[in-house]
């Protein structure tokens, strides 16, 4: 029913060629994205069992990346970033509902100053879950940059969990 509705606004408004392109590229778009998350999936599931920790626990948000970071380094860290992004959040709703200057030039400080502290909390992840397998600083530029393929090389490589660095 979604389908034909969005067929028929797309083709009135577009025209029959040009509906069916944006269809193809949100069709794509969505089965790229599903796929992605199914290799997310994969991936963090493999690292956590290296790690001795359940596989499942991937699945449930927010937690895994409380995991993650028990994993890494200290979960007082994920509390860290927890509360920076709910406070942030919270306080940009109240400048949204506000709207005075003198309140929007406070929020947007916190903001930049909570961005700073998540940027250099993060980089210091990165680099604790590298440790954490036993890699080095080479490693976190690559898990820094490339992600995705650096978390897979971890997944399936043939790095093996030597323990969070706790300090």
């Amino acid at each position: 029913m979604l389908r034909e509705y969005a067929e028929v606004v797309l083709t009135e408004t577009f025209g029959t060629d040009a509906a069916y392109s944006i269809l193809g590229i949100w069709g794509t778009i969505l089965t790229t994205s599903v796929v992605l998350l199914i290799i997310g999936i994969v991936v963090g599931w493999r690292i956590f069992q290296k790690a001795g920790e359940p596989g499942w626990k991937i699945l449930i948000p927010v937690y895994n990346q409380y995991i993650f970071f028990k994993i890494a380094w200290k979960p007082g860290m994920f509390w860290v970033m927890f509360l920076l992004t709910t406070v942030s959040g919270a306080l940009n709703v109240c400048l949204a509902l506000m709207g005075s200057f003198e309140a929007a030039v406070g929020i947007l400080l916190f903001d930049f100053l909570a961005a700073l502290i998540g940027l250099v909390i993060g980089v210091m992840f990165w680099h604790k879950l590298a440790k954490a397998f036993g890699r080095g600083v080479g490693f976190t530029i690559g898990l820094l940059f490339l992600n995705f393929i650096f978390l897979m090389i971890l997944a399936f490589g043939s790095s093996q969990y030597v323990g969070a660095d706790r300090r």
